[in-house]
């Protein structure tokens, strides 16, 4: 975690908390690059297995050609799949993964995603030296890695294990968002998409759920998807039932990784963000019985520097994967 993230409300949840977002490196991507390296040996090293036996470990991060990700896997050199879902990342990975396992195709992956605020305000918005004021919509990138290893049996263990049961893959909504800092709005309809989508898929309601966690959709996002449950709810009698607990169980990465006097504006943001939260501090509750049964849903905005520079607007995707007790 960045050095931003290690003041903020989570940082006693991170197994490493940076003291220069350098990272002893000379560039802010090899910095990112070297994160997300730690955060899969780590994974590794937790689940008492060795790289040579991982069959394939599956990583995305924000940058063109996923650059972070893909010198990370020449320096760990592990069969690996580069993956781009924006900040949908970490659960796209996860569920890819088990997929993967469930199919009897691996015995043992690796999932995870990487951000960095300074790689991401270079490549999408203004350089830092620029000091361009962030309107109030604007997200923090978070400076942040996770990952979770996904096998089909770990062997003996002294904690419950975390089992993925289900996942959903999400639609690409549009609501005709323009504005690129108002990332929180293109977002939350394509997570209240998913939610749906998944709810009606299973025949669960929220309430089913001990956790409803969307990725990074930041105190503004959050907010919308709120209201959208709400005016869903209220216009057919079938989502009522089935939201009626939603605002009980839901939380978001981005709008609890720091704290309001840390001047994120709405929140955080990036890859990272949901990957860091629920690798770092979701897992670890799970394992020590708080949650049971939870439901991640990270959300990604699909811009790129071309798609601004033709006028595009701001599309959302989520993916939703629930992660169980067993």
């Amino acid at each position: 975690m960045g050095v931003k993230e290690g003041k903020g409300p989570q940082a006693r949840w991170f197994d490493k908390i940076l003291q220069d977002d350098y990272y002893g490196e000379k560039t802010f991507e090899k910095a990112e690059s070297k994160l997300l390296k730690n955060s899969i040996t780590m994974a590794i090293e937790k689940a008492g297995l060795k790289k040579q036996t991982i069959d394939v470990m599956l990583t995305g991060d924000l940058l063109n050609q996923l650059m972070s990700s893909s010198y990370m896997a020449r320096d760990v050199s592990i069969p690996y799949l580069g993956l781009y879902g924006a900040c949908s990342t970490m659960t796209e990975s996860i569920l890819l993964a088990s997929v993967l396992v469930d199919g009897g195709f691996c015995t043992h992956t690796v999932a995870g995603a990487s951000s960095h605020f300074a790689t991401a305000e270079r490549q999408f918005r203004m350089p830092l030296e620029h000091g361009n004021q962030r309107p109030p919509q604007a997200q923090w990138t978070a400076t942040a890695a996770g990952a979770v290893t996904i096998s089909q049996s770990l062997g003996r263990t002294d904690k419950p294990l975390c089992c993925i049961t289900h996942g959903t893959v999400g639609r690409v909504v549009d609501p005709g968002i323009t504005d690129t800092n108002f990332m929180g709005a293109a977002m939350a309809p394509a997570a209240f998409d998913t939610i749906r989508a998944h709810l009606t898929d299973t025949g669960r309601k929220s309430s089913d759920y001990d956790l409803i966690l969307t990725g990074d959709l930041g105190r503004v996002g959050k907010k919308i998807l709120l209201d959208l449950a709400l005016k869903k709810s209220s216009q057919d009698e079938k989502d009522e039932s089935v939201f009626r607990h939603f605002r009980k169980v839901y939380e978001d990465c981005g709008a609890i990784m720091y704290e309001d006097c840390q001047d994120t504006h709405a929140g955080g943001s990036g890859c990272g963000c949901s990957a860091s939260i629920f690798a770092g501090r979701i897992v670890k509750e799970m394992r020590a019985g708080k949650y049971k049964r939870v439901l991640l849903v990270s959300t990604g905005a699909l811009i790129s520097t071309i798609s601004k520079q033709q006028g595009e607007t701001v599309p959302g995707i989520a993916h939703a994967v629930t992660v169980e007790v067993m």
